[in-house]
């Protein structure tokens, strides 16, 4: 385990755990910088074709770790975290290979957001999901404002996004976030049967597919992720008064 993530290899897959169950798999820095590693090897290693990403224990993941978002980590660690997610953010939105979720468990903030960016999402049947940012007095991040109605639709995302509201399994699939909801002792089996199948092709036309499939929106979300930043900084402000 590097950095709370587990890799694992099933011939041509690899499995990315996120594995800090004791914190609910939230993001600090090291697992944020260990994921974008975990993305970029895969990238790079011929004999993987596909990725699949999943969490230990109870959770998917719970987010951003809460001492990174409470402001009681100094300004030197909110910089380190701050430069680790857009890194994470790079590998994930740069990923040329298929990558799917098995969604175990509770998903929030960035653990929610970064299945925007999956190409193919499985969940448990326990599986909830949350965008808690108007909840948390924040705005949505990661390109999540551009990606969730491009996904859900425009009406469905605002009443997510405005609500905080916790989203069943059945919700999430019934508007196409997921694609498939199992039960949870066969999550990861399945996801990884069906990572095996994609993987079986060749990555040379895997790899052209996906680079398609990004660039259809490529400079859409590098924008979303602009104005989600300023909106942050915006509202970081009102917090402290200034």
């Amino acid at each position: 385990m590097v950095g709370g993530v587990i890799e694992e290899r099933r011939d041509r897959v690899v499995i990315g755990v996120l594995n800090r169950p004791e914190k609910l798999n939230a993001f600090d820095v090291a697992q944020y910088d260990a994921m974008s590693d975990l993305l970029d090897r895969a990238l790079d290693d011929d004999r993987v074709g596909a990725l699949v990403v999943t969490g230990a224990g109870r959770a998917f993941s719970a987010g951003a770790d809460s001492s990174l978002v409470s402001g009681d980590a100094g300004r030197e660690v909110m910089e380190q975290a701050a430069r680790a997610f857009d890194r994470f953010l790079e590998a994930l939105g740069g990923f040329e290979k298929p990558l799917l979720a098995a969604v175990n468990g509770l998903a929030v903030g960035i653990g929610a957001t970064l299945l925007l960016h999956c190409d193919v999402v499985f969940a448990a049947r326990s599986a909830r999901l949350r965008f808690p940012f108007t909840s948390l007095g924040l705005v949505p991040e990661a390109g999540s404002t551009h990606l969730l109605p491009l996904i859900v639709g425009p009406q469905r995302a605002a009443e997510w996004f405005f609500s905080s509201d916790w989203l069943p399994a059945d919700v999430l699939l019934e508007a196409g976030l997921v694609r498939r909801v199992v039960e949870d002792a066969e999550l990861v089996d399945a996801t990884v049967v069906r990572a095996a199948e994609l993987a079986a092709h060749e990555t040379s036309s895997l790899r052209a597919t996906k680079r398609i499939l990004l660039d259809a929106r490529r400079d859409a979300v590098i924008e979303a992720r602009r104005r989600e930043d300023e909106g942050m900084r915006a509202q970081a402000r009102r917090h402290r008064g200034t």
